[in-house]
């Protein structure tokens, strides 16, 4: 059987399973895959589904995201955007509000540099914080033009600076 251009990911997997000391037989059972399957996954033989990656990832308590791009489903870039709106997420210092005004920033910086959105969007985001329409975000639940005034700024300088429409 002629080796796919999986390769990398095989030896990364590898890797990563001596890393955690477990067995081949170890990992199989702990993500739900067959020890063959998984086997020739490692000697790059197979090409798994995202589905499988994400139980591998799972079991080996590792970004199912890297393993993506490794294995050529997932472009770089996106891979450190999706971490980048993961880590904004998970940080506990800040609320729902400040998180979602974050990512909206985070998004039109983005789209300013020629980079559109990713899948998951300020916008997506807010349909699980709920839309902002307070200081911090303009009436379109979006930061203004500027996109620094409102996520750095006061209460008072929203209050103070008039919002002019962009569009």
């Amino acid at each position: 059987m002629a080796s796919l251009n999986v390769g990398n990911l095989g030896e990364y997997l590898r890797e990563q399973r001596r890393n955690a000391q477990l067995s081949l037989r170890q990992l199989a059972d702990a993500a739900g895959v067959s020890n063959p399957y998984l086997s020739q996954i490692e000697r790059g033989l197979r090409k798994p589904s995202a589905e499988v990656l994400q139980q591998v990832a799972k079991a080996l308590r590792i970004s199912a995201e890297t393993l993506y791009v490794r294995a050529g489903i997932l472009d770089e870039r996106e891979r450190e955007e999706l971490e980048t709106r993961a880590v904004i997420l998970a940080d506990p210092s800040i609320n729902e509000r400040q998180k979602n005004v974050l990512l909206q920033v985070y998004d039109s910086f983005r789209k300013e540099n020629g980079f559109e959105p990713g899948a998951e969007t300020g916008a997506e985001a807010g349909s699980e914080t709920g839309s902002e329409s307070g200081p911090g975000a303009g009436a379109d639940g979006h930061p203004g033009a500027d996109g620094l005034r409102r996520a750095g700024g006061s209460d008072a300088d929203a209050v103070s600076k008039p919002s002019t429409p962009s569009h």
